[in-house]
């Protein structure tokens, strides 16, 4: 098998549709998130799904950024470093939320009910550590990540403009409905999803132009020294 920079181009946009899928997906019908759900079958692995789709997210945004790195510039680079931050922030926290905190729920419940109040936007009553840090470190990465690379991703004029747009105003969504009860901060991951879902399609449908224009281009510089001499 031979591997080329458009296979992983494409490969990377499919991860970010796979992303996208599974943000929406787990979502959905998401039980309530207290001591006794947290042990549950069904919050583990839809929590194992969420640090899977935060690993798919992070090889499609690389996909995203590299594929058209001089287009991005500094801008595009700022915001991709903030928006790999924020997911892998999410993947480590998930994680935890996954296959730590069931094994202490009984054994100290009271942390448990803290940290799935921060986690899902509230205010712990009992310490919870560094975490109460890292949750709102982690919000505000994987916001203005989003919103960084989404405005350089739409100044590249490369992907789709849409989803580009969506991914940056994302994060004004994100804010408003984080305030809402539990039921409606399950609906912030529409806007992401759906943008991670618009990005990797346009990623994988235009890998193969990018890498021909890329040969043109070199090819015409080749002709342009060749003349010159």
């Amino acid at each position: 098998m031979t591997i080329t920079t458009t296979s992983l181009t494409r490969l990377a946009g499919a991860s970010a549709v796979a992303a996208g899928l599974i943000f929406i997906g787990v979502q959905i019908n998401h039980p309530h998130l207290d001591i006794t759900s947290i042990t549950t079958t069904e919050v583990a692995i839809r929590n194992s799904l969420k640090v899977l789709m935060a690993a798919l997210a992070l090889a499609g945004i690389t996909g995203m950024y590299l594929s058209q790195v001089r287009r991005n510039g500094v801008l595009g680079l700022i915001g991709y470093l903030v928006f790999a931050a924020g997911y892998l922030f999410t993947m480590s926290t998930t994680f935890a939320a996954a296959f730590v905190l069931p094994s202490i729920a009984e054994t100290d419940p009271s942390y448990v009910r803290g940290v799935l109040a921060v986690a899902t936007g509230g205010t712990a009553t009992d310490d919870v550590g560094a975490l109460d840090v890292v949750f709102q470190i982690q919000g505000l990465m994987y916001l203005a990540g989003g919103l960084i690379l989404g405005v350089a991703l739409y100044r590249a004029r490369v992907l789709a403009r849409w989803a580009t747009a969506l991914l940056a105003v994302g994060g004004l969504v994100t804010i408003a409905l984080s305030v809402m009860p539990d039921a409606f901060y399950r609906l912030l991951a529409f806007p992401n999803g759906i943008a991670m879902i618009g990005l990797g399609y346009s990623l994988w449908s235009t890998a193969g132009g990018n890498t021909s224009t890329q040969t043109t281009e070199v090819r015409g510089r080749g002709v342009t020294t060749a003349s010159a001499k």
